[in-house]
């Protein structure tokens, strides 16, 4: 069985969803919980899976990104509108609606391409990988994202 750590980020973060047939297709925003879990199957030199502050200086200025922005679907009719108003507060979601589920794996992917980085930079040890996102809504909601 593997070892494994969980980092938590918070994020104020808005969305709108194109698709949604109710008032999730308006602007809202969520206090949002990012939850990131890692996993190797042996310790490091240090008998630790990573360092969370590897993980913190990996993922932190992706997630800084998103907090206070709003993310809109590309093929929202309002999409240029917003991004010209309001610059890179705007992130696009290409052709989908940033739900919470497509979040999380956004969230995942740029997470294993980062930690790739840092494995080759040698910050973060050989055969971490990400188990798993896990992208809270409301206190009562998320999402979450594995493979």
């Amino acid at each position: 069985m593997p070892f494994r750590i969980c980092k938590t980020f918070e994020i104020e973060n808005g969305h709108m969803l194109s698709k949604h047939p109710g008032r999730c297709r308006f602007p809202h925003g969520h206090s949002r919980t990012v939850e990131v879990v890692l996993a190797a199957d042996a310790l490091d030199a240090n008998d630790m899976v990573c360092d969370f502050k590897a993980v913190k200086h990996a993922l932190e200025p992706f997630l800084d990104a998103w907090d206070h922005a709003m993310c809109v679907n590309t093929d929202d009719p309002n999409f240029a509108l917003l991004r010209e108003t309001y610059g890179d507060q705007v992130i696009p979601f290409d052709r989908t609606d940033p739900t919470s589920e497509v979040m999380a794996k956004t969230i995942f992917d740029e997470l294993e391409r980062r930690l790739a980085r840092e494995e080759a930079a040698g910050t973060v040890p050989r055969g971490v990988r990400v188990e798993r996102v896990r992208l809270t809504e409301t206190s009562s909601s998320w999402a979450e994202y594995a493979r």
